[in-house]
């Protein structure tokens, strides 16, 4: 027997024995916020907690840290920044807030969103103070005003904002343990004091804390659980990371906590068709079209994601096709990436595009991009109504990327106050028991506007790590 194989079954047996001792007696360690989840929520509650005195400890179930944040591509609305002032863009939270409750159709909380778009600006300032770009500034749809804000050139938002957190994490030298899922909330009293945790060799142990913060996304990843509560979606892919599958809103229910809207499933318009890549609402924001199969437009490309959606599904085949030009690529550095996916088709003529993606008459849609020019012109688009037209589509190349409606975000989740404290089916908050995120549910209503999701995650990441700590520190000698 050579010395690896002795070194493996060394190694093997004390993975057993400490399971055997595990089993025993579980070991216990000691924090004052345990944060569940690594996405934008969790990254930001943790710093925020860490630099207010907090003992924190951050537990991601999956291999790496970034959660759905890292996928996020459009960017992040906030109102009254010092970007939008450089930039000469009058805006108001107010603004914002009627937006934002127009676009979920009046079924939110108006007290969360109005934190929301009050302290957006604010969450602009956190990010800039940490090292993030989001010196860019466009619209997505159902926005009045330019708002949405994203690193330089368009580029995704979500692997720059991951990136400044994850960096801040390393520098502060922050506890954060990937291949780890909490699979228990800790109670005694009607108090949240801790978390059971399996690691990624299996082993249990508990972590008693002061106080958790839920920051572990929505479900839609779990297709079970999205046709459970819309099964006309049933069949229906996902442009989430694997790890949304909803393991959070389980933790607080079994501890009480009331959930809210959990119909409220949204589809994206714009998932790139026989893929799970999502083609970013920028794009569109930046000028492009939507057509049908017959190379014509069916509704505003800036309405409302599920007002977009639907009218797709209508269409022939069930999908349609964005439609831009060289100006529009070089708007967005995005669009780069999905000719890396091979994503996109080109044509001299829209008629030779359309002979190249399956648009099945090209004389339409030359007509179609002939007349949508003239709206932009005009700035007035008389056929539906499109708010912002910011280029034409003239500069050969043409483009397409054909694309179908996925699931894409869960608005329903916990129910939380303005404090992120986790209320529970009396109504009542659940001490020591807080939440961020797509976990949460009462902020986007019946439906997200896009940009909204990241202003969400560190707005509310941020309060909760602040409470979490606070509450710690009030409690540390009970």
């Amino acid at each position: 027997m050579d010395r690896r194989q002795v070194l493996k079954i060394g190694t093997v047996a004390a993975l057993l024995t400490g399971s055997k001792l595990a089993a025993a007696k579980r070991a216990e360690e000691m924090a004052d916020v345990v944060v569940v989840g690594s996405g934008g929520s969790g990254f930001t509650a943790a710093i925020t907690a860490f630099d207010a005195g907090a003992k924190v400890i951050v537990l991601e179930k999956m291999p790496i840290t970034g959660g759905n944040s890292q996928l996020s591509a459009g960017g992040m609305n906030a109102a009254e920044t010092v970007i939008q002032a450089r930039k000469s863009i009058k805006d108001s939270w107010e603004i914002m807030f009627d937006d934002t409750m127009k676009g979920g159709k009046n079924i939110s909380d108006p007290k969360l969103v109005e934190i929301l778009a009050k302290n957006s600006a604010a969450s602009i300032d956190f990010l800039l103070s940490l090292g993030g770009d989001m010196t860019d500034v466009g619209r997505m749809a159902g926005a009045s005003v330019n708002r949405c804000h994203r690193p330089t050139g368009g580029e995704a938002v979500g692997h720059n904002l991951v990136h400044t957190l994850r960096q801040n994490a390393i520098k502060r030298g922050m506890d954060v343990r990937t291949g780890s899922r909490a699979i228990k909330l800790l109670t005694d009293g009607g108090k949240v004091v801790g978390v059971e945790v399996r690691d990624r060799f299996g082993r249990q142990y508990d972590i008693k804390a002061k106080a958790v913060v839920l920051a572990s996304g929505g479900f839609s990843s779990n297709l079970e659980r999205v046709a459970k509560y819309r099964p006309e979606y049933a069949g229906f892919s996902s442009t989430n990371q694997p790890g949304a599958t909803g393991d959070g809103l389980d933790l607080a229910v079994a501890v009480g906590a009331k959930l809210r809207d959990m119909d409220q499933i949204q589809i994206h318009p714009t998932q790139a068709a026989g893929s799970k890549i999502l083609i970013t609402e920028a794009v569109r924001g930046n000028g492009a079209i939507m057509v049908n199969r017959e190379g014509k437009r069916f509704v505003s490309e800036l309405a409302t994601r599920d007002a977009a959606s639907a009218a797709v599904l209508k269409q022939t085949g069930g999908s349609a096709f964005l439609i831009l030009d060289q100006n529009i690529r070089k708007s967005l550095k995005q669009i780069e990436g999905y000719y890396h996916l091979a994503l996109c088709k080109e044509g001299v003529t829209p008629q030779e595009l359309a002979k190249a993606c399956g648009i099945t008459d090209g004389d339409a849609l030359a007509d179609t991009i002939k007349k949508y020019n003239a709206f932009q012109q005009a700035k007035k688009d008389d056929e539906f109504g499109r708010a912002d037209m910011p280029r034409p589509i003239t500069e050969a190349n043409f483009i397409s990327i054909e694309i179908r409606p996925g699931i894409h975000y869960t608005m329903g989740g916990v129910v939380f106050d303005t404090q992120t404290r986790v209320i529970n089916e009396s109504d009542q908050p659940i001490p020591g028991l807080y939440a961020a995120g797509e976990v949460t549910g009462g902020v986007h209503g019946a439906n997200r506007l896009g940009g909204n999701s990241i202003s969400e995650t560190i707005t509310f990441g941020r309060i909760a790590g602040a409470e979490a700590t606070a509450y710690a520190k009030a409690n540390r000698s009970t």
